[in-house]
């Protein structure tokens, strides 16, 4: 039995690689088998003695040479195959008008009708159908034969039949096209999806990256500058600025290890391996329930943030959650970068259908901030207020961010609630 089954799957990838490469060959090359086949089959019949055979001409050179051409021809016939139809059809009446066996050559205009009708629009392949119904009934007529009504019946019928068949092929012929162009169309959708998707998903990853950085190295950068400033003279506070830089860094690292491995995850879904087990690189995304480390490392910098929230705290989903913590990240980051301001309130409202939270500045700078100027400044890249906007139009939400009037900055952010 396993004999007989590795036979049968070599026979089909046997077969299978001769479609392939037989598919590849040109229309003539591929019904040339059948021509040959044809024109052998039909030399053998007329050459063979019988008593319908003995009623008619015996066949010659030209009635060879006519078998010959008319059988040929069917290697034509998806080439050209009105041309064929119509050189096979006249080649028999010719046939028949010198005498020789009606019934001879009479398979292949029935077989170059069908190419037609399989190939050409309906009105043309009626065309060449009632054309081969008057071959068949004149091949009768000079053939003497009596039953003239049976004939023309017999002929309706098959031709019929032909065209019937013919068209059907036709019509899947035309649904495989259009099945195959639209197959084509959802691929190039896809691609072009996986593309956006691609896209998409680096630019989250960057305004990740941005936030991540531009806050944490922001704070490690004024801290830096504020122990180098006061190395000598203030070493406690030296010492205070270096544990800082040293807990900013490390939840910078860990939040960019996080980002970074979801970039390592293998293509089942797991991780790739680069981590031992039981070290899951997948921690919860940061949410406002961070927001007090934050606002404790914002002081520790040498701002004095205040933090209210009012409402009924609920816990949100991680989109807008996350989008909540990076805008008020992200804002008291500008103000490390820009205003060194005296104090900054943070507000985080949870009202029934939306979330408001806004952050500002009162824009003076502390006197700590006055004495102790750090010594490595921090540039501005602009796209800040940027990734706030885009963040808050994901989630539907409304970002405001401008001077206020009474001195300061103000970042406002709206999100609505399920």
């Amino acid at each position: 039995m396993r004999t007989a089954g590795a036979a049968a799957a070599r026979s089909r990838a046997w077969m299978r690689t001769l479609e392939r490469r037989s598919a590849a060959w040109p229309l003539w090359v591929r019904d040339a088998p059948l021509a040959v086949c044809c024109a052998i089959a039909t030399v053998v019949y007329v050459s063979t003695p019988s008593p319908a055979n003995d009623l008619w001409k015996r066949p010659d050179a030209l009635a060879y040479g006519l078998i010959c051409v008319i059988n040929l021809s069917l290697a034509a016939r998806r080439l050209a195959p009105v041309l064929t139809f119509a050189l096979t059809s006249t080649l028999w009446m010719v046939f028949v008008a010198s005498g020789y066996w009606p019934i001879v050559n009479s398979l292949c205009p029935m077989v170059t009708l069908y190419a037609v009708a399989a190939s050409r629009p309906a009105p043309v392949a009626v065309v060449c159908g009632v054309c081969c119904a008057g071959c068949a009934v004149l091949s009768s007529v000079l053939g003497d034969t009596d039953d003239l009504v049976t004939t023309v019946a017999q002929a309706a019928v098959m031709l019929l039949i032909i065209l019937k068949f013919g068209g059907n092929a036709r019509q899947l012929a035309d649904r495989n096209a259009e099945l195959s162009r639209l197959a084509a169309q959802l691929r190039r959708e896809r691609e072009e999806n996986a593309r956006r998707a691609v896209a998409e998903e680096r630019v989250r990853i960057a305004r990740e990256l941005h936030d991540v950085v531009a806050h944490h190295m922001s704070v490690v950068s004024v801290q830096a500058g504020l122990a180098r400033y006061v190395f000598t003279s203030d070493p406690a506070t030296a010492r205070d600025a270096l544990g800082t830089i040293s807990a900013s860094s490390g939840e910078a690292l860990e939040e960019m290890r996080r980002l970074l491995a979801v970039l390592r995850v293998g293509p089942e879904g797991g991780d790739d391996g680069g981590h031992p087990e039981g070290d899951c690189p997948y921690h919860p995304m940061p949410g406002l329930d961070r927001l007090e480390a934050t606002v404790e490392r914002m002081r520790a910098v040498g701002v004095r943030v205040d933090l209210e929230v009012t409402g009924e705290r609920r816990p949100l989903a991680a989109g807008p959650d996350l989008c909540a913590y990076r805008v008020v990240q992200e804002a008291l980051t500008n103000i490390i970068k820009h205003a060194g301001a005296a104090r900054a309130v943070v507000r985080v409202a949870f009202r029934p259908h939306e979330l408001e939270l806004s952050v500002t500045d009162d824009g003076r700078p502390s006197s700590r901030r006055r004495r102790n100027v750090p010594a490595n400044p921090v540039p501005s890249g602009g796209h800040g207020l940027i990734g706030m906007r885009e963040r808050a139009r994901i989630y539907g939400g409304r970002l405001a961010a401008g001077p206020r009037a009474d001195g300061g900055f103000e970042v406002r952010l709206t999100l609505p609630l399920q």
